[in-house]
């Protein structure tokens, strides 16, 4: 599936895709933050590409002027592969961007796309997104999203970092992302 918006293309990771996703990812600003420690090979993420970044409903962000590879992930994660206990009709929505392209809007364009594939194709009428402490940025997204404050969660387990966490979690009721639309006319 290939997705797109004004300014990007959202379409499934390929193997070749391995050393944008590294340039990236071995950033530790990015993957700490969102629970997964910094890659330390193209390698490594031809590894991540293959294992985690296949799964349905994930995409590379990739910038439509920008000639290159990705320069981040979106996706929608349900069941057993989602972080959260979500019902049938649920999935947690899971980004990240590069360092160079955070403040530009773009995980949030993407995420509107994302959004309106979960609730008008894939049936869904929820979703679900976390955060970690200090994760503002993230928090900033969901806002952008419609996503409203639900619960914090204490001592979380975060096993690819060795620590526990404290995580905020978010929900997007498909009700409310309908008002939100109709509010800004885009029925």
């Amino acid at each position: 599936m290939r997705l797109e918006t004004k300014r990007l293309i959202l379409r499934p990771w390929r193997g070749e895709d391995a050393q944008s996703l590294y340039t990236y990812a071995k950033d530790p600003r990015v993957g700490p933050i969102a629970g997964w420690p910094p890659h330390t090979s193209a390698e490594e993420s031809r590894r991540i590409i293959r294992d985690v970044l296949s799964a349905d409903e994930t995409y590379a962000v990739v910038l439509k002027d920008g000639g290159g590879g990705p320069v981040g992930s979106i996706g929608l994660q349900r069941g057993a592969a989602a972080n959260l206990p979500l019902l049938e009709r649920e999935a947690e929505l899971g980004y990240w961007i590069g360092v160079p392209f955070w403040g530009r809007g773009l995980i949030p364009e993407a995420a509107d796309k994302l959004i309106r594939r979960a609730f008008e194709n894939l049936g869904l009428e929820t979703l679900w997104c976390g955060s970690f402490d200090g994760n503002e940025q993230s928090r900033r997204v969901q806002a952008k999203c419609g996503f409203v404050y639900h619960h914090t969660a204490e001592n979380v387990p975060c096993p690819l970092m060795g620590d526990v966490r404290t995580e905020h979690i978010t929900c997007l009721p498909k009700a409310r992302w309908l008002a939100r639309r109709r509010g800004a006319g885009l029925n």
